[in-house]
């Protein structure tokens, strides 16, 4: 029997227990619906506990603070917000990678608008909570990144450009969706969770950012 509970409180690589990383996905889901709507002054520790299903006991087993919450929650947005770029690859066909990476940041910017929201007000007021995440994890990745691009300039596969600033470019159209969301449903009535207007977001986006670096883009 003992053997029994050990084994079921085996811990994940990361050191928590199914459980524990269940519980602890289930707070960063609250604290984001809670910080985006209430930002960080309006939100507390008990209405994430509340959000959550738990006890505020329960929820300080897992974060020590509202500043820790509130870092753990952006750092995971940005996680999940950049794992696209991630994918980029240097030896397959640039309109295909370029293409899909556009698509999955809208999608993201579909299903994830809060996320998107937060993580721009943050960064809006400098920043002072992931200044070295952004300095140190996102300055890397958006190097590495852009050996790609400079890998197909060489190659002769794409027109010259400068890669971050084409980086730049592709975040500022497909985030623009979820963070003026409001602006562009007050203009137009509708927004990315309509399949016709994303389709339509996305065929623009694509065939602009590809004519810019003269590619042709492909059927979808």
């Amino acid at each position: 029997m003992s053997g029994a509970k050990r084994q079921s409180k085996k811990q994940r690589p990361d050191g928590l227990s199914r459980i524990q990383e269940m519980n602890r996905a289930k707070i960063l889901e609250a604290a984001l619906g809670q910080f985006s709507r209430f930002g960080y002054s309006g939100t507390t520790i008990e209405k994430i506990a509340g959000e959550a299903g738990m006890s505020k006991s329960n929820l300080l087993y897992y974060f020590a603070s509202k500043p820790d919450i509130y870092e753990a929650v952006l750092e995971h947005i940005l996680d999940v917000w950049l794992a696209p770029l991630r994918m980029l690859d240097p030896d397959r066909d640039p309109a295909t990678e370029l293409s899909a990476y556009i698509r999955q940041k809208l999608q993201m910017s579909a299903e994830l608008p809060e996320a998107s929201r937060l993580f721009a007000n943050e960064v809006m007021q400098g920043a002072p909570r992931i200044r070295r995440v952004l300095e140190e994890d996102l300055k890397g990745l958006v190097a590495e990144k852009s050996e790609v691009i400079r890998h197909w300039i060489a190659a002769g596969k794409i027109r010259e450009t400068d890669p971050v600033h084409l980086i730049f470019l592709i975040w500022a159209m497909t985030q623009h969706y979820a963070d003026f969301q409001t602006q562009i449903e007050l203009l137009t009535g509708q927004n990315l969770k309509d399949p016709d207007f994303r389709k339509g977001a996305e065929e623009a986006v694509i065939a602009m950012v590809l004519s810019g670096v003269g590619l042709t883009p492909g059927p979808a």
